[in-house]
């Protein structure tokens, strides 16, 4: 077991996730700017917005200890999820730790951390916003859960290295192929971006989960719903279309940051360009796109 690049990769993997998510935000500013006309904000205003949000008063809308706990919670959780995404190569840094189940387990505690904050803020805004974000939750997470299994069983392993490596030698099949196109197609959900940013919706709920956070957790969960969007992008990018690898490191770093950064671009148009779904428009898609990747678990079981 080689330590060093386990501990280099780690770094690497929470470099990208958390550190530079913010820059990626910054771009999605900017491009949506220049699509609207406007001049937008600077790349870096990201960066200002969270570190500004550190140093504000943290006020509180209730005692309950879950409200104060729960958005920090959702940023350790990215960290953990980050590192079963593999970026330095085939495996990821805790592949010989970690599987698919855990990886599953992990992305799943960022939702309910925070659906858990909102819920305890006694904000009728944001108990509205918890429940629409419990049913996107519950609709759109089980697609990536299913993909990845039908990944598992096409590799005959639970490991995420083992099914990168897979993939990569024997390309896709009809059964990944299906898989891939349905998380591809569940993106934008699943980062939680327009049109499926209902237990958000300013006009509607005036932001819903997010009203009664200020300071350092509001800081906490824009750091995370960022950070998001770039880790599901990477689980996207080097899971599911996991070319081209190369034996260099650095190039495959530098791959993985362009492919997520096209990815991001691609959802950023989609959020430009289109409005927002109704909730229950958001979770008839979703559940049509769950069927689709139930079909994969059936195909791959077929050895098609």
């Amino acid at each position: 077991m080689n330590w060093s690049l386990i501990i280099f990769s780690s770094i690497i993997n929470i470099s990208v996730v958390l550190l530079l998510s913010p820059l990626f935000d910054g771009f999605t500013r900017k491009i949506r700017a220049i699509i609207q006309s406007r001049v937008g904000p600077p790349p870096l205003q990201s960066y200002y917005d969270i570190l500004k949000l550190m140093g504000k008063e943290d006020l509180k809308s209730t005692i309950n200890p879950l409200f104060r706990f729960s958005p920090y919670l959702s940023v350790i959780s990215i960290a953990m999820a980050s590192l079963l995404v593999p970026i330095v190569g085939v495996n990821p840094p805790f592949n010989f730790w970690g599987d698919i189940f855990l990886f599953i387990y992990i992305i799943t505690v960022v939702g309910i951390a925070i659906i858990i904050t909102a819920s305890a803020s006694e904000n009728p805004f944001a108990y509205i916003g918890a429940s629409r974000k419990m049913m996107l939750h519950l609709s759109v997470e089980p697609i990536l859960a299913i993909a990845l299994i039908t990944g598992a069983i096409n590799a005959d392993s639970f490991k995420i290295g083992d099914i990168v490596k897979w993939y990569h030698l024997n390309g896709p099949n009809v059964s990944m192929l299906l898989a891939t196109v349905c998380v591809f197609l569940s993106l934008q959900a699943l980062i939680g971006k327009i049109p499926f940013d209902v237990s958000e919706a300013e006009q509607e709920i005036a932001e819903g989960v997010l009203i009664e956070l200020s300071g350092p957790k509001y800081a906490c969960v824009k750091w995370a719903n960022m950070s998001k969007q770039v880790l599901f992008c990477l689980v996207f990018s080097q899971i599911f279309i996991p070319w081209p690898l190369t034996e260099n490191i650095f190039l495959n770093i530098l791959i993985a940051l362009s492919k997520v950064t096209v990815i991001i671009f691609i959802s950023t148009l989609i959020e430009t360009l289109n409005p927002r779904l109704r909730i229950d428009q958001a979770l008839k898609y979703n559940l049509t796109l769950a069927g689709f990747s139930i079909t994969a678990v059936f195909l791959a079981l077929l050895g098609v």
